[in-house]
């Protein structure tokens, strides 16, 4: 095969850059200087917290500003949405945590030595906790806004089969990237034979311009066909991911790392450690205790909603599979008929499924009050008691009942290596709406990569998602 021929085409970004003019990689350029502006008002406003009674310390702080924004570049927090499909502000906890510890300090040093008043403890404290929540709130509210004034990517898929269908369930059913699928080109093989027109196709349509993003996505990549999009892409400035065909072999618990120039694939084969599994657990119970006492009031309302609402208990329990599939006893607000689980077999035959899982869209057991509590997620409260008792987690695999787990094979047993959770990877990317085998995906995810990081990520996704009601049923 010759080589990609371009020198004739016109790259995407080679208009001349205007933001007004909506020319080059202005939306790109757009986000960055929206960020920047959200941590420049982040800085002023915990300045002004900071030095409340000292004006000279507030404005001492705010003369340290290019130092704030030069430490948040080192960090990448204006580049990394730009490689990404999927940004969001909660993804970049870390990364904001360690800029405004590491600039907090650079501050207090240099105006400990420039101011003769000095940094106070307090105001050192303050300037730290503010800068930080402020820094999340407004870079949150700038990409919310940034998504708004910018039409989203165009992306292109390139591949068949179940991979490409996958990519594209993805994009429909997760939250936080701004892509568009604008069309998918179907390409099996190798960049030979008959699929060479239709990659010359491809070519075509990334020299004129019609996409931003290109998603790679074949069951069969073979070198030539990689390297020849990546040519293309890069000389034109389009955005390129590749989804991995060897998804199936290579597991989600893999890291990419060097040794030299050599890449390397390895493979997380260890558990969480004790002291990990420990600190996970005081979380909860800490958590657990203080929801409790916070949404007792709630709960006292919508228990007797319940009662009124619909003949029986307002709690509902249910034998669920535990941490090694030990059963216990799972609470929650009853949602359905007094009689639900004797209705059941009316509805569908346990032997005649073809997954250990089943979801009724349109289940007529459920009440009307119940049908609101689901929605919002709301009956899932009283399960804060399973979490004091240490039989659940606040974040874990969702819990199933026993009955569905004594049918698991050695595929789907990974789930019960961990406490099942209230909330968890399903519930955050797509709940009822994920099929079971796409629940199983993100699960062993979340299980083989388990981190006290992804945790906190999950429980500050869930609130804005139970609230949207969407894949609730």
């Amino acid at each position: 095969m010759g080589s990609v021929e371009v020198s004739g085409a016109r790259p995407r970004d080679s208009r001349t850059y205007s933001l007004l003019g909506r020319g080059g990689a202005w939306k790109d350029a757009l986000r960055r200087r929206m960020l920047a502006a959200a941590d420049v008002f982040a800085v002023i406003g915990a300045a002004l917290a900071a030095g409340f009674d000292d004006g000279q310390l507030a404005a001492s702080i705010c003369m340290t500003l290019p130092i704030w924004i030069v430490l948040a570049k080192v960090n990448g927090l204006y580049d990394r949405d730009h490689v990404r499909i999927r940004h969001e502000t909660f993804d970049e906890l870390p990364q904001i945590f360690h800029w405004v510890t590491l600039a907090s300090a650079a501050t207090g040093l240099l105006l400990g030595v420039a101011v003769e008043s000095g940094v106070t403890a307090q105001s050192a404290l303050l300037l730290w906790g503010v800068s930080f929540v402020l820094a999340v709130l407004l870079r949150a509210a700038g990409r919310a806004a940034w998504k708004r004034l910018v039409p989203p990517e165009r992306g292109l898929v390139v591949g068949s089969g179940e991979l490409a269908d996958a990519v594209a369930r993805k994009l429909l059913l997760e939250r936080g990237h701004h892509l568009l699928l604008a069309e998918r080109v179907p390409l099996e093989g190798s960049a030979c034979g008959d699929d060479l027109g239709a990659l010359d196709a491809v070519e075509r349509s990334i020299k004129g311009g019609e996409y931003e993003r290109v998603i790679l996505a074949m069951e069969d990549l073979d070198a030539e066909t990689l390297a020849r999009v990546v040519r293309v892409c890069r000389v034109h400035r389009v955005k390129f991911s590749v989804a991995p065909p060897l998804r199936a072999m290579l597991g989600t618990a893999v890291e990419l790392n060097h040794l030299a120039e050599l890449p390397l694939i390895e493979f997380r084969t260890w558990d969480p450690s004790r002291s990990t599994m420990l600190l996970k657990r005081t979380v909860d119970f800490a958590l657990a205790g203080g929801a409790l006492l916070v949404f007792a009031p709630v709960m006292l309302l919508v228990a007797a909603v319940v009662r009124i609402d619909s003949t029986g208990p307002a709690i509902f329990r249910q034998r669920r599979a535990g941490r090694g599939g030990k059963p216990f006893e799972m609470l929650k607000f009853r949602t359905m008929v007094v009689d639900a689980e004797q209705r059941l077999p009316g509805l569908l035959s346990v032997d005649d499924l073809a997954e250990p899982v089943f979801k009724l869209r349109d289940d007529p057991r459920v009440t009307r009050v119940g049908r609101l509590l689901r929605r919002y997620s709301i009956d899932e409260l009283p399960q804060l008691v399973n979490v004091l008792r240490g039989e659940m987690s606040l974040v874990g695999p969702r819990p199933e009942e026993v009955w569905l787990t004594d049918r698991y094979g050695d595929n789907e047993r990974f789930r019960l290596a961990m406490r099942p959770g209230m909330t968890g990877p399903m519930q955050v990317h797509g709940r009822g709406d994920l099929t079971f085998q796409e629940r199983l995906a993100i699960e062993r995810e979340y299980v083989e990569n388990y981190s006290l990081r992804k945790d906190v990520q999950i429980l500050l996704r869930t609130p804005p998602i139970t609230l949207g009601g969407v894949g609730a049923y």
